[in-house]
Formats: structure tokens, C-alpha cells, sequence
């Protein structure tokens, strides 16, 4: 294993029963990302990570649509689909060179699915209503990815403007900050 695919390990086992705890009448309901419903972040978050699995081998990303997964079994298919997203990433090969359907070095590409895989996951959370707390290795890593790439990231609308958050808060609360998250996000009623 690669330092990134142990840490998707570690995302996707605390991102797991966050969706399987969704229910069906929770799908429309808003969350901190304004343009996604918790349907559409669930849809978003499996065109993530079915899209990386092939980045990682250097395959062609198709983004252009986002796939509707929700008729399906989406919750045990998660699962399935999170554990060949970190078996793609396990191999030293998948962390050489450069992405040919991103630009970026492969390691940049994998740290981004584990950044789609930490946050997304506390979006739906909050969302719906459930306890998250993520890898604090992971968080570690993204917040060296976030500050080098926050400008880049910002100006392709993949971040928001930062939020300022306390010189005392902990890791995870500055890595929802520093990609324009309010760390405060409650959902309504």
C-alpha cells in the first residue's frame, strides 16, 4: 500500500456510514456545498470516486456529466466502488509522473480524491444530521495539499473564498475554512 491509498482507507471507512446512514427522504435536503442537494453530492461523490480509480492508472476522466447512481443500490455499491479506488491507488505506479488527463503530478491527483473523500463526507454529514470525524492523518495531508494549491483550486470554482476560522481551531476545522467552507454549517430546523 501507498501512503495515499492507506490514507482512502481511512476516509472511506469513516465516509461509509455516513451514506449508509442517508435515508431516501433526506435526499433533497440542502448542504454546505450551495450547488449540491445531498442527492447530487452523492451522485458528485461516486463520479469522484469512480473517475480517480481510472487516474490513477492513468486512464481518461469523464466529468462532463455526473451519472445518477441513487436508483441503484448506491450504499453497498459505495462501498464496493471506495475499495477499488484505493486498490487503484495502492500501486507505487499510480504515484509516477504526471497525470495525463489532469496536468498534475500523480500524487497531487491521488491527494485530491482523498480530499473529495474527507470532505464530501462531512457535507453529507452535516447534511443529514450524523456524527463525522475524519482521518486526522488524512486532514494533515490536505492541509499542506490545500495551501499549496488554494489559488489554483479557487480559480477553477473547486474552493470557495476561504473562511476565517480561529488561530486556536483544530486541523479539520482550518481544512473546511481554507477550501471556503463554514465550519459552523448547520442544516435547517
Amino acid at each position: 500500500m501507498t501512503t495515499i491509498s492507506k490514507l482512502l482507507r481511512e476516509s472511506a471507512d469513516v465516509a461509509l456510514p455516513v451514506l449508509q446512514g442517508i435515508t431516501d427522504e433526506q435526499l433533497s435536503a440542502v448542504t454546505p456545498c450551495a450547488e449540491f442537494r445531498v442527492g447530487d453530492l452523492v451522485n458528485h461523490l461516486f463520479q469522484v470516486v469512480v473517475n480517480f480509480q481510472g487516474l490513477a492508472r492513468r486512464e481518461a476522466a469523464d466529468f462532463s456529466g455526473t451519472p445518477d447512481v441513487l436508483g441503484t443500490d448506491w450504499r453497498a455499491r459505495f462501498a464496493a466502488e471506495t475499495d477499488q479506488l484505493i486498490t487503484a491507488w495502492s500501486a507505487e505506479s499510480a504515484l509516477e509522473g504526471v497525470s495525463p488527463g489532469m496536468g498534475l503530478p500523480q500524487p497531487t491527483v491521488g491527494r485530491m480524491a482523498l480530499l473529495d473523500l474527507t470532505l464530501h463526507p462531512w457535507d453529507l454529514a452535516v447534511a443529514t444530521g450524523q456524527p463525522y470525524a475524519p482521518s486526522p492523518a488524512a486532514v494533515e495531508e490536505l492541509l499542506v495539499m490545500v495551501d499549496e494549491m488554494g489559488p489554483m483550486a479557487r480559480e477553477w470554482k473547486v474552493f470557495g473564498e476561504p473562511v476565517p476560522t480561529a488561530p486556536d481551531a483544530d486541523s479539520f476545522t482550518r481544512l473546511l475554512g481554507k477550501t471556503g467552507r463554514e465550519p459552523g454549517w448547520q442544516r435547517a430546523g
